[in-house]
């Protein structure tokens, strides 16, 4: 990983530590504790795994979207996606903890035209968005959640 001007992605080991904790603590508490990151609501996002099938449970950033919501993949602007970016291609079927409610939603990736319409509305939601994308080279992936 390179460092720009946009600084430099956190390691993916620390990524993931502090996902293990975030989970168990969000679950252990009902949604109740470590439901916001730098002041934005999180979510806990059930999903089958691409590969082994098995199920993977991660906290996420979302932005409220119509009936259900949207997900960005930014992965803080690293060059590659995060890996539930391929669990949710392979398997978009998902169960949404938030706020108290579960949800079961399908994900899809926004095309190019939707991308164009909602990436304005993550941006306002979380500003940093915008940082990451000029982070990476890569075209940051919206699922849309319904």
């Amino acid at each position: 990983m390179t460092e720009t001007a946009y600084g430099s992605p956190p390691p993916r080991w620390l990524l993931r530590t502090m996902t293990a904790i975030n989970v168990f603590v969000y679950r252990l508490s009902g949604g109740r504790m470590m439901n916001r990151f730098t002041g934005r609501d999180i979510c806990l996002i059930t999903m089958k795994g691409a590969k082994t099938g098995k199920v993977r449970r991660i906290p996420l950033m979302y932005i409220p979207y119509k009936e259900g919501l949207l997900l960005v993949a930014s992965q803080g602007g690293a060059s590659t996606n995060p890996t539930w970016y391929y669990n949710l291609t392979a398997n978009p079927d998902i169960t949404v903890e938030v706020l108290g409610k579960t949800l079961f939603l399908k994900a899809r990736q926004a095309s190019h035209e939707e991308k164009a319409e909602v990436w304005p509305i993550c941006v306002e939601h979380y500003p940093d968005y915008e940082d990451y994308r000029h982070r990476t080279r890569r075209d940051i992936p919206v699922f849309i959640c319904e």
